[in-house]
């Protein structure tokens, strides 16, 4: 078998014959006997064609949900799933919503897991990611109704109720789900110098804040992940007030804190690049809708982006199945990406806004 053991073509045949291997020159042996040569391969065909991700045992913290509409609530419930834990962070002026909403059984539908079990969070901590301490937050922000009651809103906060709840290290996952750039509506030359700012603060830094402050806090061989979009690589006109360079920004601080959340805490560091969907949040630009349709339009794949997609991958990369994956950008968007050229512009309809 020396020289030619790689053109292995393995193949499933009927149950009563179990599974057997065509070998180089025809020769066919059960797959049972090759197993004792080569562990490699293993009898039960149950175990050759399944790969469940199992994320039993880990807690993952997702920053950024605020209802059930959007890819943070997607990821958290990929993330339960597959059986872990899961903490959220809103921001304290939808907090309050959110959290009656839940009480009132309003997202019970949406909670739903695939085995019947219903999504449950072991906590929600409000976070305004914009700042890092409570000594940068402007007064008028301090003494909004909204605000007043959640105590300490910050990134250093959060970290220190992470630590009071659970210890440390406490965390195996944390995923990235912020943005906002208040000028979004904007061209970029007509986006003043504190919007452009707020959106990069927001929507890029607060990753490198959040994963500063949360590290020390981190389990070994933990994943770290964010949110990103094809604006970081060209032009989508309409989508202004400086988000594009926050996407930008992000996609390369992710490769950099690869590297330096890697060699200092042993973690990867992973952005997903999803395509649009229409969430309450991504409504804001305003033509969410003729976007999607451009895109459904021109994708490799003819289907509907859903928010699960995003959800699912999140869930692969942070599991160990994912071991070797860091530093990347992981597009989920049904090979837009990958079009040089694109054949089809729908035509406007009633609902298109902007």
């Amino acid at each position: 078998m020396t020289g030619g053991a790689s053109a292995f073509e393995a193949r499933a045949r009927s149950p009563g014959r179990g599974i057997t291997v065509d070998l180089p020159g025809s020769a066919r042996v059960p797959l049972r006997q090759l197993n004792s040569h080569f562990p490699l391969f293993e009898a039960s065909p149950q175990n050759v064609t399944n790969l469940p991700i199992d994320l039993s045992g880990k807690r993952a913290l997702v920053a950024g949900v605020a209802d059930d509409g959007g890819f943070g609530w997607a990821i958290a419930k990929a993330l339960a799933s597959a059986g872990a834990s899961v903490c959220v962070a809103s921001w304290p002026p939808a907090m309050g919503i959110f959290e009656k909403l839940l009480e009132r059984g309003k997202l019970d539908e949406s909670r739903t897991l695939p085995d019947g079990s219903m999504l449950d969070f072991e906590r929600i901590y409000p976070l305004d990611a914009t700042f890092d301490r409570m000594d940068q937050v402007p007064e008028k922000i301090r003494e909004n109704k909204r605000y007043t009651d959640r105590g300490d809103f910050t990134i250093a906060g959060l970290t220190a109720r992470l630590e009071e709840d659970f210890g440390s290290p406490s965390l195996d996952i944390v995923a990235h789900s912020l943005a906002n750039g208040p000028e979004v509506k904007n061209p970029l030359l007509e986006t003043s110098r504190e919007g452009y700012l707020e959106a990069v603060s927001t929507s890029a830094y607060s990753l490198v804040g959040l994963l500063r402050a949360l590290g020390p806090h981190l389990r070994p061989e933990a994943s770290v992940l964010s949110l990103t979009y094809l604006a970081s690589e060209g032009a989508v006109p309409g989508y202004g007030g400086g988000m594009s360079s926050a996407k930008a920004a992000l996609e390369s601080d992710t490769r950099t804190l690869a590297w330096e959340a890697g060699r200092k805490w042993g973690v990867r560091v992973n952005t997903i690049s999803a395509g649009p969907y229409a969430s309450r949040a991504a409504s804001a630009i305003g033509f969410i809708g003729r976007i999607i349709r451009f895109y459904e339009a021109n994708t490799p794949i003819e289907r509907s982006l859903d928010a699960m997609d995003v959800g699912h991958t999140a869930a692969f990369l942070s599991s160990p199945l994912a071991a070797g994956i860091t530093g990347s950008t992981v597009y989920v968007d049904n090979g837009f990406h990958a079009m040089g050229a694109t054949l089809n512009t729908p035509a406007p309809v009633e609902d298109d806004e902007g």
